[in-house]
């Protein structure tokens, strides 16, 4: 079996004459918590609902679940949970009904677990839909893309309306169906705090294009940022490879720098006779200094 749940070659989408994802290469493997980030515009639902098939390819190709997603067959739906940005709930049904409803196509569905959902994020099973708050319907999308216990979790920015007490909890939800590593999830979020505290990789797209793709904790070694002070006036620009973004001021320097070598490191200290302090970055600053480059 391949071990990659989602895999995509050279993607393209367009509309029209607009070119929003111009060759993505991205493989997923199996039970891993994958955050996909991204500037807003820079095409991550384009790319979920591609994957999904709800856009058909304008080239390129995509696998998931071993199969073609524009002619998915019934069984590997059965294994697919997805959560859009905008839900489109029946708003004359209760919350109840709606669980039920849901719950009904599914030959496996764990009530337990929608019912334990339902209490500890306060939704009223007696409310119509119509009357939820966004954050309560999106906490209520949730509930039903997890009740069948999918073994593929797609979500696109699922926090996004939720309050801080619901984001940890949320979080803490996912951090629990995937303690197992039955269950892959990708989801696209702008909240990088979130990222870091459940994703095991990470994901970036930028101008159509995945630029990064690799585990958390290899992207946090990846970038650091050098904090430079030398004995004489400095150039315009250091030169040091790899550098994402540099500020320099008379004999001082900030250089963010991916792919940092030791020796190039001592070279750029003798070449400039200079002190250097290498930092490490978060999530939020290494996403900001790839954009910068």
């Amino acid at each position: 079996m391949n071990n990659h749940i989602i895999e995509t070659t050279n993607l393209h989408k367009s509309f029209r004459k607009k070119h929003v994802l111009k060759g993505v290469d991205l493989q997923i493997p199996r039970g891993s918590v994958v955050g996909l980030l991204g500037k807003n515009g820079a095409g991550k639902t384009t790319l979920i609902k591609c994957i999904l098939g709800l856009l058909r390819l304008s080239d390129g190709k995509a696998v998931i679940l071993n199969e073609d997603p524009w002619d998915l067959s019934a069984k590997a739906k059965e294994k697919l949970g997805f959560v859009p940005q905008e839900l489109e709930l029946q708003p004359w049904m209760k919350v109840r009904q709606i669980v039920d409803y849901t719950a009904s196509f599914y030959p496996h569905w764990n009530m337990d677990l929608a019912d334990r959902l339902l209490a500890e994020w306060e939704l009223d099973e007696t409310d119509a839909v119509g009357i939820l708050s966004v954050g309560q319907k999106q906490k209520l999308g949730i509930i039903l893309a997890l009740g069948h216990e999918p073994e593929l979790l797609i979500l696109d920015e699922p926090v996004a309306s939720l309050d801080p007490i619901g984001r940890r909890s949320f979080l803490k939800t996912i951090l629990d169906i995937t303690s197992n590593r039955e269950c892959t999830v990708l989801f696209s979020t702008h909240i990088t705090s979130d990222l870091e505290r459940v994703a095991d990789r990470v994901a970036i797209l930028k101008d159509g294009k995945i630029i990064f793709h690799d585990e958390l904790d290899n992207m946090k070694d990846s970038v650091k940022r050098l904090e430079i002070t030398s004995n004489n006036p400095l150039p315009i620009s250091m030169g040091i490879p790899g550098t994402l973004r540099e500020e320099i001021s008379g004999n001082e320097a900030v250089v963010s720098v991916k792919d940092l070598d030791e020796s190039v490191l001592e070279e750029t200290r003798k070449r400039f006779d200079a002190e250097i302090l290498v930092r490490d970055v978060n999530l939020e600053e290494i996403f900001l200094e790839l954009h910068h480059a």
